[in-house]
């Protein structure tokens, strides 16, 4: 069994997930992850060979259990360990409530939601047999407040802090930290339907004066995840550059 660092990232394909992908590399961590489809970012990784045998990729639907505690078996039996569990896999389908569609509503809690709690699940019966671990939970300060068009998105972020600040109770006697991150609004895809003039408006609202970029985002994972924060755990670190104040 190796016993070099082990995390494991879902949607680790693009954007944040790719990010944080490249982040626990340069930290010496091997990585497990997987997105529905690859991506450039996975096809260069996958071919190069002082990275090869040090990531793993899966094409796996986050919606799917059967395939998540698959891919999380999968991870184990190459790796022989997971120390950290990112759970950064997110969709966020913008609309009223009123006229939402219920596939878009039970997706948006399956992936967003129920595939964290299936992987932190999966992970943490690792973590336990190991007498150490860590989770991140990846939330949205759509948790903290409300805004109009995304109730369904902010329900289930809403559930996954809630979710920390209980798993950590449980975990925490066993040497297992539990914590999330909520970024405000950062350059994404999930906000790619943002036009100018509303990314403008977010920044003057944001006493830091600008959106978030990925590597701030990338920067709180790191910290939880480290030793810097051993002591920490069922907390929720607000990354938005003060919008929520």
């Amino acid at each position: 069994m190796s016993e070099r660092r082990v995390a494991l990232i879902s949607g680790g394909s693009r954007g944040l997930g790719a990010a944080l992908v490249e982040c626990c590399l340069g930290m010496g961590y091997r990585v497990a992850t997987f997105s529905r489809a690859t991506t450039g970012f996975i096809e260069r990784l996958s071919c190069d060979p002082s990275r090869r045998d040090d990531v793993l990729w899966e094409a796996v639907d986050g919606r799917d259990t059967a395939a998540l505690r698959g891919f999380v078996a999968d991870a184990a039996a190459r790796f022989g360990r997971v120390d950290l569990l990112v759970n950064n896999a997110a969709i966020a389908v913008e609309g009223v409530l009123a006229t939402m569609r219920e596939q878009d509503i039970e997706a948006t809690v399956a992936l967003n939601l129920t595939a964290a709690i299936v992987l932190s699940q999966a992970c943490s019966r690792l973590m336990l047999r190991q007498g150490s671990g860590c989770i991140v939970n990846v939330s949205s300060v759509n948790a903290v407040r409300g805004h109009a068009g995304v109730s369904v998105y902010s329900a289930t972020k809403g559930a996954l802090d809630a979710f920390t600040r209980s798993l950590a109770r449980e975990l925490g006697p066993r040497g297992i930290r539990v914590n999330a991150v909520a970024p405000g609004y950062f350059e994404s895809d999930m906000s790619g339907s943002l036009t100018a003039e509303a990314k403008a408006r977010i920044s003057r609202r944001t006493p830091l004066g600008r959106l978030a970029d990925v590597a701030d985002v990338v920067r709180a994972v790191r910290f939880l995840a480290s030793d810097d924060a051993a002591f920490i755990t069922g907390h929720t670190l607000v990354v938005d550059g003060g919008i929520t104040c």
